[in-house]
């Protein structure tokens, strides 16, 4: 059997340029992202620049030997915090008014889809929490 931890380096580069690019959507479509933000949450735009900042910042520490494991927490920390806008967005039609009829039940399977998916992301992140047998 294949020892999955070879592809722990390269899979580190996909998920740093995940959160990056993510959290650079945020200040590209701010008002897109306040949107799904639970209306319970105030100041949803300010929400969405936090956790901007929060992705980019993380996704470059997760990079980085010296900040891998502080930022792959913050990463954990960040999906468990996010998890109520994905909620948010599977119960309610926020995500499925931008598309179009056709496309809607595809939407809506996909924000279901999503919810289990937030599990496997924090896996991953809680990855680089470990300490490596040799560094990377």
């Amino acid at each position: 059997m294949d020892d999955p931890s070879r592809f722990k380096r390269p899979l580190r580069y996909v998920m740093g340029l995940l959160y990056v690019g993510a959290g650079v959507l945020h200040f590209v479509a701010p008002k897109r992202y306040a949107h799904v933000v639970p209306p319970r949450f105030p100041r949803p735009v300010a929400l969405v620049y936090l956790s901007g900042i929060a992705e980019v910042v993380l996704g470059t520490g997760v990079l980085l030997r010296r900040t891998r494991r502080r930022s792959a927490w913050g990463i954990v920390a960040l999906l468990i915090a996010v998890f109520p806008a994905n909620v948010h967005m599977a119960t309610g039609d926020v995500a499925t008014d931008a598309v179009s009829d056709w496309a809607e039940g595809i939407t809506r399977a996909a924000l279901w889809v999503r919810l289990p998916l937030q599990a496997v992301l924090v896996l991953w992140a809680w990855w680089y929490t470990r300490p490596s047998e040799r560094t990377a």
